[in-house]
């Protein structure tokens, strides 16, 4: 019988040609030498659990191309980015009655798992964290998170078939929360780990539609290293009609940012229209709960409107509508408070409002020591380049030693 591994290479050339990739788009895609993926396509070489799991995501395999790079008579339990035991989805899939982590505590044996106790505390939990992630920085949360979530999904491998699903679907949330609070903490490789097993988890809850949500945080991600190219591929592979409105919808602002990033206005616009038109549907309001993306943005499409105005060129138009938009936000939400102040403020600069801008940056900086952001900071730095044009106004000289403390952790 062909082994596991073996059948890696032929499954992986099936996805490339299925999605009309050439072996170049695939490798510049991934960052994967052309030449070590042809060899894995031959079955020459054996694929990494990391192209692996890559691979998977990109080409939308709900997890079976991960399956298929691991031998199952060598399978264990995997690790999370940070060396921490955590149920992988091999482990959750196969588990029977014992739960990894022995607390003595069993879910299910109700007749409504959406009543389940147990389920019904960890979903409170999870939206307390969410809250808590507003005010607090990432590095003293991202432990809590990390524990919370291979608790949840240790507790799940143990559930009766009722409730194991719920479990497991709160699991995944809980590990895409962990992602984007490790890319705040500037660290993209858990931040992408934690991804991938939200993926899993997801999957084995009965979600196929998270692994394209994946994609749009994925996107993200090489968004705020300013690769445009791969934002907006990344972004229309989760635009697929079979998809929930919602990611459907977060997938076309991502793009329309990528194409603003290139100046591209016209695809910008566009994509932020079919971006509106989704996000706005009663489906998409509607949607799985919790709700996937930001909860304190009222209107995430005329607020990434604004942002990309500025990418575009067209400082003005982007102050007036995030003005507008940010006074929507709510007052405990600091930490999205300061990602589209800091955006407003270097509008408010580059329109040649400097008093303005200074004003609205003063009273932000003063939080950041509350709610650091590694991708927050990349407007903070473009608004301290801004501001040199300008070194002679009073304002922006007082401003100065404050974006320095801000910004000074970032280079040691």
């Amino acid at each position: 019988m062909t082994s596991t591994p073996s059948r890696f290479g032929p499954e992986l050339r099936r996805l490339r040609v299925e999605a009309n990739l050439s072996l170049g788009a695939l490798s510049a895609a991934l960052n994967y030498d052309k030449g070590y993926l042809s060899k894995v396509e031959r079955g020459e070489r054996s694929p990494s659990p990391e192209l692996a799991r890559r691979c998977d995501v990109f080409l939308g395999a709900d997890g079976e191309l991960r399956l298929l790079a691991t031998d199952p008579e060598t399978e264990s339990a995997g690790t999370s980015p940070q060396g921490h035991a955590h149920p992988g989805r091999r482990t959750v899939l196969v588990a029977g009655t014992g739960s990894m982590i022995d607390l003595g505590l069993k879910l299910g044996g109700r007749t409504s798992p959406a009543a389940d106790p147990l389920v019904l505390s960890f979903r409170a939990q999870f939206d307390q964290l969410r809250v808590l992630g507003q005010s607090t920085a990432p590095k003293v949360l991202l432990p809590l998170l990390e524990t919370q979530t291979r608790l949840v999904a240790g507790l799940a491998t143990g559930a009766s078939s009722a409730t194991r699903a719920p479990a497991l679907l709160l699991a995944s949330r809980f590990a895409e929360f962990t992602g984007w609070i490790a890319q705040e903490a500037g660290n993209t490789p858990a931040a992408l780990g934690w991804t991938d097993e939200a993926v899993e988890l997801a999957g084995a809850g009965g979600d196929p539609h998270l692994g394209s949500y994946a994609l749009v945080r994925r996107a993200l991600v090489t968004f705020y290293d300013g690769d445009a190219a791969s934002t907006i591929a990344l972004s229309r592979q989760a635009q697929g009609r079979h998809l929930p409105p919602r990611i459907r919808g977060l997938a076309a602002q991502q793009e329309a940012q990528g194409h603003a990033l290139l100046g591209e206005e016209r695809d910008c616009l566009q994509g932020l229209d079919r971006a509106r038109k989704l996000l706005h549907s009663d489906d998409a309001r509607s949607g799985p709960d919790p709700m996937l993306g930001t909860t304190h943005v009222g209107d995430p499409a005329a607020m990434a409107t604004g942002w990309c105005m500025y990418d575009l060129g067209r400082p003005a138009a982007a102050a007036e509508i995030l003005d507008r938009e940010c006074r929507h936000l709510p007052a405990h939400a600091l930490r999205t408070r300061a990602r589209y102040g800091f955006r407003r403020s270097l509008a408010h600069a580059a329109a040649g409002e400097v008093e303005h801008a200074c004003a609205i940056a003063g009273e932000l900086l003063g939080v950041m020591p509350a709610v650091p952001s590694a991708t927050v900071n990349t407007d903070i730095r473009r608004l301290a380049r801004e501001l040199t044009r300008f070194r002679s106004n009073e304002a922006v000289r007082n401003l100065q030693p404050a974006l320095a403390r801000v910004l000074a952790p970032t280079h040691s």
